[in-house]
């Protein structure tokens, strides 16, 4: 029988985890303070799991390094190298021996992470075929080769059909010479395209293969853990019900994966899944990953009151087209008991939107959206892209302008990263503006430089922006709902227990729903921050706080 062993890297480089910026979440270990590490299912190999499975013998086993980064009590490891080679020669994966070893991909960030898990394992089990796939193989094959002699070939696009070919091919090495969905180094030599192979009927998938993870151990994802909104965080499943987006924004490369055309499970078929995720795991949260959940509005309506009738509550990760949601389907939305949700405006300038982006989206759709929201109690979480090659500072002046006229619940400010594989990245290589290791950088870290600003630039800026829209001018404060402001700043205080700004205004919410305690409480910590750091110093300055009574 093959036995297949699935590994998905950490989504952090070492530096970033060992060292983590002041604007990140830190978690705290016996050994220090690490960077938080993203553990969202990965439903990639889950869905590659099941349909093996379907039309093959196989056993199959994954290890998520992000999972077992998140789980470690203490971490004295001096690379992630070191602990890759520790785990991976314990005595339960050197007796499994897996024949096919399958690394996954999907963002820079673990660019080289991949590189030294493929190392690791052709020492320790040289007779393996190794692969890898997801975006970063997709879009970086000739960096991969360049930098490693440890895989044997790189999978362009989605998995499911080329790794069923290989496993079932007699002549594996012949399979990945002569099949087109398959990256080698003597195709690139000889300049052969490489192809997708689709499934075009997704319910040709099995029910993703949930059983090869711990589910328990996603029960708390990080990412969850960010919105204050979502009571119940905990029993948080992810599932993607189609694939594919038409669009053609400039700094998204999922394209090159899934293509551009829309293919979708049945609403039958989600409706099944749903049911057997909360009978046979006691699942209590979708997580959508869809990258166009709207590409279908009928069928989108159709979903959401699946959720609604199985009593499960819904978490769209990736944003919705805000296009596509008039007044009927918001309200269809907070009918089905939706909470909360995330929009991906990317930017308040409607000359950056049309001409930069290539987003379908115009401001005054937003402005109408945010507003049936906060009139039929839906929480918005707005996610805003500075610093892309061809903005200017006007630009994000005008879209700090235009922020401060919607009353959204929060702002998620980040800095553009250059995708392998999006329009951006080829507009900053074409232009060399990028500056810095952008190879694992990620939406945190600025580096970008053009003519009209500099990494340094945006990177500041956007989190200046963060304190102005979240805590300064945060609307549900600004409108007198204390308590939905208050809750916010907790969940800040939650994540960052060393964030001033989030003290500062919990103690003034606390002073306004008479919470003397808390208020008292609040405001010490507040002054001991300002009183120790002057990163806290100058930002009270710039923003004029006036002193807590």
């Amino acid at each position: 029988m093959n036995k297949i062993l699935f590994i998905v890297p950490p989504y952090i480089n070492f530096d970033s985890f060992v060292n983590p910026a002041f604007n990140e979440r830190a978690i705290v270990k016996k050994s220090g303070s690490y960077g938080s590490v993203v553990t969202d299912m990965p439903i990639g190999l889950l869905s590659l799991s099941a349909y093996l499975k379907k039309h093959a013998e196989v056993e199959i086993k994954l290890i998520d390094f992000n999972i077992v980064l998140n789980k470690m009590a203490k971490f004295n490891y001096s690379s992630f190298s070191e602990l890759f080679h520790e785990f991976l020669s314990a005595k339960e994966w050197i007796d499994y021996s897996p024949n096919i070893i399958g690394v996954s991909a999907l963002f820079t960030t673990s660019y080289q992470n991949m590189l030294d898990i493929a190392q690791c394992c052709r020492k320790l089990f040289p007779n393996a075929i190794i692969i890898a796939g997801g975006g970063v193989p997709t879009n970086m094959y000739n960096e991969i080769f360049r930098d490693s002699l440890c895989l044997d070939a790189l999978c362009y696009g989605e998995g499911e059909k080329p790794l069923l070919g290989l496993i079932k091919a007699k002549d594996r090495n012949e399979f990945l010479r002569t099949n087109q969905s398959w990256i080698t180094r003597d195709k690139i030599a000889a300049n052969q395209s490489f192809e997708h192979d689709f499934i075009e009927n997704l319910d040709e998938i099995p029910f993703y293969d949930y059983g090869i993870l711990n589910t328990d151990d996603y029960g708390l994802s990080p990412t969850m853990n960010t919105y204050a909104s979502f009571d119940e965080k905990k029993h948080l499943f992810h599932i993607a019900t189609s694939r594919g987006c038409p669009h053609r924004c400039c700094f998204c490369s999922s394209y090159t994966i899934h293509g551009r055309k829309m293919r979708y499970h049945s609403v039958n078929r989600v409706k099944e899944d749903f049911k057997r995720l909360k009978e046979e795991y006691g699942a209590k949260t979708i997580g959508f990953q869809d990258d166009h959940f709207m590409g279908d509005r009928q069928r989108a309506f159709e979903i959401i009151s699946i959720t609604h009738e199985l009593k499960m509550n819904v978490f769209f990760q990736s944003g919705l087209a805000l296009y596509t949601l008039d007044r009927k389907m918001l309200e269809a939305i907070k009918n089905a008991g939706i909470k909360q949700l995330v929009l991906a405006i990317e930017s308040g300038s409607n000359r950056v939107l049309r001409e930069i982006m290539h987003k379908p989206l115009d401001l005054s759709i937003v402005k109408r959206v945010i507003a049936d929201c906060r009139q039929l109690g839906i929480d918005t979480d707005i996610n805003i892209l500075i610093g892309l090659p061809g903005e200017t500072k006007q630009d994000i002046e005008d879209t700090r302008s235009f922020l401060k006229t919607i009353d959204a619940t929060w702002f998620r400010i980040y800095v553009a990263t250059p995708l392998v594989g999006s329009e951006m990245f080829d507009i900053c290589i074409k232009n060399n503006y990028l500056k810095g290791d952008y190879i694992g950088c990620d939406f945190k870290k600025a580096v970008i430089e053009t003519e009209d600003f500099t990494a340094e630039y945006i990177q500041e800026k956007a989190y200046y922006l963060n304190l102005e829209l979240n805590f300064v001018g945060n609307s549900d404060f600004r409108l007198g709902n204390y308590e939905a402001a208050l809750k916010g700043f907790e969940n800040t205080i939650t994540i960052k227990n060393d964030h001033a700004f989030a003290y500062y205004f919990a103690a003034k919410c606390c002073k306004k729903l008479n919470l003397k305690d808390k208020y008292s409480e609040y405001k010490i910590k507040y002054q001991k921050i300002i009183t120790d750091s002057e990163f806290w110093k100058d930002y009270e300055k710039r923003f004029n706080l006036v002193a807590l009574e």
